[in-house]
């Protein structure tokens, strides 16, 4: 077995979102930067990971998992959160798309045993 690979049992239910958020043009980097800004101390976060959509300049991805929806929820009033969804609210444009998911292992899910 891999040592970081990672098998939930069928009672666990993770929560995770994959989204996809459209920036104005020339911004994507002061956004990225926003959002990784303060994340080590997200409760639950078990990944969080932004990425630039390679055929859009003025997009990106968001994906994340989490020990549970409650945490996701709770996330959202921690400060440093707070504070990177003001900083970077004037540069968002829209969302595209957005899928909750069930995430049940994989290699990445940090704290996860």
């Amino acid at each position: 077995m891999i040592p970081a690979l990672v098998v939930m049992s069928m009672e666990t239910k993770m929560y995770g979102i994959i989204g996809k958020m459209k920036i104005a043009p020339g911004q994507r980097a002061v956004v990225i930067d926003y959002l990784l800004e303060g994340i080590q101390s997200m409760p639950g976060c078990l990944s969080y990971i932004v990425s630039k959509d390679p055929g859009d300049p003025e997009a990106i991805w968001i994906t994340e998992a989490w020990d549970s929806k409650e945490s996701h929820r709770n996330s959202l009033t921690l400060p440093a959160v707070q504070q990177a969804i003001a900083r970077a609210r004037p540069l968002i444009v829209g969302f595209d798309e957005r899928i909750e998911t069930m995430p049940v292992g994989g290699h990445g899910l940090i704290g996860v045993a």
